[in-house]
């Protein structure tokens, strides 16, 4: 199994939203290393879902339920959308500034590639957050 984590703004589409939905499908990546990991999710990987720009704290995970296809919402066939349902969301949601201040994150994409709308989490990653979380 793979682990990711994908952003977005609350007020467009929510961790409460995807929950009301029961799942939703993906889209309107417009970043090539974006869409590139998109390709590589398989079914039954987990992700996380971070609240951007407002909040900005990673606040639930999800699983991938539909490997990649061409995103609905374009004619373009470059780019992809995959499906996601909930799965729960984090006892405790977990800020950016506490992923950047954590020694173990240093590496996390999330820090790295800050305009990343869809990275790879390590399974290390993944568990230390789970722990923060539970804690």
């Amino acid at each position: 199994m793979n682990y990711w984590l994908v952003k977005s703004e609350p007020y467009k589409y929510s961790w409460d939203d995807l929950v009301k939905d029961g799942q939703t499908f993906w889209d309107g990546v417009r970043n090539y290393s974006a869409r590139n990991n998109m390709k590589a999710m398989k079914k039954g990987d987990q992700m996380f879902f971070y609240h951007s720009n407002e909040g900005k704290e990673i606040v639930g995970c999800a699983e991938v339920i539909k490997e990649f296809y061409q995103d609905p919402t374009t004619e373009d066939d470059k780019w992809v959308a995959v499906d996601i349902k909930p799965l729960y969301k984090l006892k405790r949601p977990i800020t950016l500034k506490e992923v950047k201040a954590d020694e173990k994150l240093a590496n996390m994409a999330l820090v790295r590639l800050m305009r990343l709308s869809v990275g790879p989490v390590t399974e290390e990653e993944f568990n230390h957050i789970i722990t923060l979380s539970n804690n």
